[in-house]
């Protein structure tokens, strides 16, 4: 019995690591461009990862994905037509600190998806999607 109390300790003392790091932080929010234009873009969260189904003729080469105005991500395209899931493990906020996504092994409470938007490019205005339960 005693030798399962260290063991038990150091386990719990190993999933207690930091949730962020600051070298991997991505911009802050560019509420300067925040816009209410809504696009009918939808995006899925299924456990840990959201699906984006973009119904529309548009595409977009190497836009960022941004979550509740403080989660970034980068996408290599989304594509007219075309649906993409992406970890949330992946959105990085401007600390560094990853999107509280949840899961079997989380530390932190699961952070509900509630705005999704796109920036097209650095600098450009960002567009709405329409982020589903």
């Amino acid at each position: 019995m005693r030798s399962i109390v260290p063991v038990a300790v150091l386990l719990l003392a190993s999933c207690n690591r930091p949730d962020f790091d600051p070298s991997k932080a991505h911009s802050p929010y560019p509420y300067d461009l925040h816009t209410t234009e809504t696009l009918p873009v939808e995006v899925f969260r299924d456990g840990t990862t959201i699906s984006i189904v973009n119904a529309t003729a548009r595409s977009w080469d190497a836009p960022t994905i941004w979550i509740n105005q403080s989660f970034s991500a980068p996408l290599a395209r989304l594509a007219a037509g075309q649906t993409v899931q992406m970890s949330l493990s992946s959105f990085r906020d401007n600390i560094g600190e990853t999107f509280p996504a949840g899961g079997f092994l989380s530390t932190r409470r699961s952070m509900p998806v509630r705005l999704v938007e796109v920036q097209p490019a650095p600098g450009e205005p960002l567009v709405g999607f329409v982020a589903i339960r």
